[in-house]
């Protein structure tokens, strides 16, 4: 059952289509001083936000599993990812999970300390957290500008 009723949707701004939905969720992580690498996102088809109450969401086609190399986690997003957000922190957050040995466990809550080259931590339901380095959730924005620029040549 999705979290996101249409009376939520009418107080929002509300964006269909994978390109511009990854941009606006960048850009949010980035406003709210999250690194912008947090949600690799496929194939999303709405994403919204609520400025008055924080609340975001981000639906995407299917479920998908990403790895962040620079730590070598797994994280799995379901189909539909929503989460309240407010400067360095992102609560309430459901329909992520990752992987600890062999078992996937839930996250709850995002925060990072010292922004923008501190410490982000990743909290679960029951209180049990990791920390890691910010950088690890960062995109290089520089490649995407010369990829760009590549397409832009021929």
């Amino acid at each position: 059952m999705s979290l996101v009723t249409e009376e939520i949707k009418a107080n929002a701004e509300v964006y269909y289509g994978d390109e511009i939905c990854k941009e606006k969720s960048k850009f949010l992580l980035t406003e709210v001083g999250l690194p912008n690498g947090l949600l690799p996102l496929e194939d999303i088809e709405e994403c919204g936000y609520v400025k008055e109450t924080g609340f975001v969401w981000l639906k995407q086609k299917k479920k998908i599993d990403h790895k962040f190399e620079k730590i070598g986690k797994l994280v799995s997003y379901a189909a539909e990812v929503t989460a309240y957000v407010e400067p360095n922190k992102i609560k309430k957050l459901s329909g992520v999970k990752v992987k600890e040995f062999l078992i996937w466990i839930t996250l709850s809550e995002i925060y990072v300390d010292d922004p923008p080259t501190g410490k982000i931590t990743f909290k679960t339901p029951a209180g049990l957290s990791r920390t890691f380095p910010v950088s690890a959730f960062q995109l290089e924005e520089v490649k995407e500008v010369e990829a760009g620029k590549e397409g832009n040549d021929q």
